[in-house]
């Protein structure tokens, strides 16, 4: 569980959370001394659940944090096995991944995406040049 996964829920509430969210990530992978794999292949599923993200902001927010959820499910296993050499099968890895992506995205992001949407218009106000 990784509670910064909550930031996650950002693109449904502004598209500024999306280039946020990836090079956010891309640059903890980077700093944290993530394997070149892990930098490249984890910030593609962080992007790629933000763009997802993003596209559902309108149908409901329980959807928001299901493409980072099934994203990070579906890559980070590969990462965990043929990077880190994680002895573990890769479905048990998807499950227990999965798992976690649920409390920090599902839950934790839920709680953060009612706290921010609230202020949405006053915290992500764009701004007209």
């Amino acid at each position: 569980i990784r509670f910064s996964e909550a930031l996650t829920i950002l693109p449904a509430i502004t598209p500024a959370g999306i280039p946020g969210v990836f090079l956010g990530c891309l640059i903890s992978n980077i700093l944290g001394g993530a394997i070149l794999p892990d930098i490249i292949f984890g910030s593609i599923a962080t992007l790629i659940g933000a763009l997802f993200t993003w596209q559902l902001r309108n149908k409901s927010k329980y959807l928001a944090p299901v493409p980072p959820i099934i994203a990070n499910a579906l890559i980070v296993p590969f990462i965990l096995k043929y990077g880190y050499a994680v002895p573990l099968p890769i479905p048990f890895m998807m499950l227990t991944v999965g798992l976690g992506e649920v409390i920090s995205c599902g839950v934790l992001g839920m709680i953060l995406y009612t706290a921010l949407n609230k202020y949405k218009g006053v915290l992500f106000k764009p701004s007209i040049s």
